[in-house]
């Protein structure tokens, strides 16, 4: 059936098999917000609308860690005043006021018509549950990335209190750079590209190719299995592992911290999701401690290596920085990917488009992207697409939303692997552009050919359900079976 390549990836095959078979973690919970003591609920309901009765191109920046999971938690929304938007003819009209769940089982399943529904009323719209204008049409979303009238940081004044208990995992965020600004940011950022250069990504080429090729070759002749186990989630973290230079015999251990930091960032959020995200953090943390002790001691030709002896010899990281670096590279070196290509795999199996190439890769990606919404603080009062923004609001751009608009993209809604159109923005863009892109492109284009080429009689065994973490958009799992 699946000819044999020859195996030199022990690892990865042993990973594979216990990721094979194991129940999801991902259970339906109500919405939360974090108040100063801990979580409190926001019920799910049904999607229902209230109607209350030029683009701003920022400056260009350098590129980085691009919108993985920091987001926050809900919100209830506060007491608004009338709030103004421009309409699709270019009229200054009354925003359009949207309540929708992002818990809500149909809205997980297919948010895309309330995005639709959101984006006839104009470039933004109110949404009640997050308390906070959200930009949905792909013009407002790709300026508002990269206007540097907003950013990532949050304003000094607008710190929240944290509770002692989630003390652990917000200090690793506070050195991130996915929530920093310049200066800051620059510096973490120049670090971070001085090794993640273009050569060592292509270099990975000829390892990712076998590394599916050893996977597609476990996969059992008969009889439906879940192919993110098998497939999907072990090649990106397997990767990242490999690209870092920490141990592979961890990738499950990182997997799970991975997975229970991202949930603080889910509407699924709950005072135990919280704890299990401290403890992987206190986990992980002491784990990328021991390996950096360790790299120290014997430094490698890998990127961690390569970011202790800048901290070293320049004094540009702090030990802080360092740690939390090492996290985000491993958390956002996987997560989107797998989901990626978990939504891409689905997508295909179901139009029957199967071919492989850079431009069908683009159109997985604007189709069905792994991250829905990014958010941004307000830094100055500016009015933009006919709202009055004031310093310390915070904007909620709609990556998916831009995604399907009909105005760049013809027939949005259609999976069309030849589309010839604008840059999506699944991978965000100016200075927060997503610094793994070309990694996660290669290592779509290269597992995903590697599959289609090997099992062309795949097909879906079931219905493929998404999991219940949004604002990021992933399969529960995905049957399949080789006839």
């Amino acid at each position: 059936m699946i000819g044999q390549q020859n195996r030199q990836f022990p690892i990865a095959l042993q990973f594979a098999r216990q990721l094979v078979g194991r129940q999801g973690k991902i259970r339906s919970r109500a919405a939360f917000k974090l108040n100063k003591g801990g979580a409190e609920s926001i019920p799910p309901d049904s999607a229902r609308e209230q109607s209350d009765g030029g683009e701003i191109t920022g400056k260009p920046g350098d590129q980085s860690l691009g919108p993985t999971f920091h987001e926050p938690t809900l919100q209830r929304p506060a007491s608004e005043g009338q709030l103004q938007s421009v309409g699709p003819n270019g009229k200054t009209l009354a925003m359009l006021r949207l309540s929708q769940s992002p818990t809500d089982p149909a809205f997980v399943q297919n948010p895309y018509p309330f995005y639709d529904r959101a984006r006839a009323g104009g470039d933004l719209f109110f949404w009640e549950e997050y308390g906070q204008v959200c930009a949905v049409s792909h013009q407002a979303v790709a300026a508002l990335l990269r206007d540097r009238r907003m950013g990532r940081e949050i304003p000094p004044e607008c710190q929240p209190e944290i509770p002692a208990r989630l003390r652990p995992f917000y200090d690793i965020e506070a050195h991130s750079m996915l929530e920093l600004e310049p200066p800051t940011h620059t510096r973490l950022r120049s670090l971070v590209l001085r090794a993640f250069t273009s050569r060592r990504i292509a270099g990975l080429g000829p390892e990712i190719t076998q590394l599916a090729h050893e996977l597609i070759d476990t996969f059992p002749a008969s009889g439906p299995f879940d192919l993110l186990d098998a497939f999907a989630r072990p090649i990106p973290v397997l990767v990242i592992c490999r690209l870092l230079g920490v141990p592979a015999d961890r990738a499950e251990d990182l997997l799970d911290w991975s997975n229970a930091m991202v949930s603080m960032y889910q509407a699924r959020r709950t005072r135990e999701i919280e704890d299990q995200a401290v403890a992987a953090t206190e986990a992980f943390r002491a784990y990328i401690i021991e390996v950096i002790n360790e790299k120290r001691r014997a430094p490698a030709d890998d990127l961690l290596s390569q970011l202790i002896a800048a901290e070293e010899d320049g004094s540009k990281l702090s030990t802080d920085e360092l740690i939390t670096t090492s996290i985000l590279l491993l958390n956002a070196g996987h997560e989107a990917t797998v989901h990626t290509m978990g939504n891409g795999i689905k997508t295909m199996l179901e139009t029957g488009d199967r071919e492989i190439h850079e431009a069908s890769i683009e159109e997985v990606l604007r189709y069905d992207p792994p991250l829905h919404m990014f958010t941004r603080w307000v830094y100055e009062d500016v009015t933009l697409y006919g709202h009055d923004f004031k310093r310390g609001d915070q904007v909620a751009l709609l990556l998916a939303g831009a995604n399907r608009d009909p105005s760049p993209y013809p027939k949005p809604n259609l999976f069309a692997p030849n589309r010839v159109g604008p840059a999506n923005v699944s991978f965000g863009g100016g200075i927060h552009f997503c610094v793994g892109a070309p990694l996660a492109r290669l290592e779509l284009i290269l597992a995903m050919g590697a599959l289609f080429e090997r099992c062309p009689s795949l097909r879906l065994a079931e219905a493929p359900e998404y999991a219940n973490v949004y604002h990021f958009h992933g399969l529960k799992r995905l049957m399949v079976r080789i006839d």
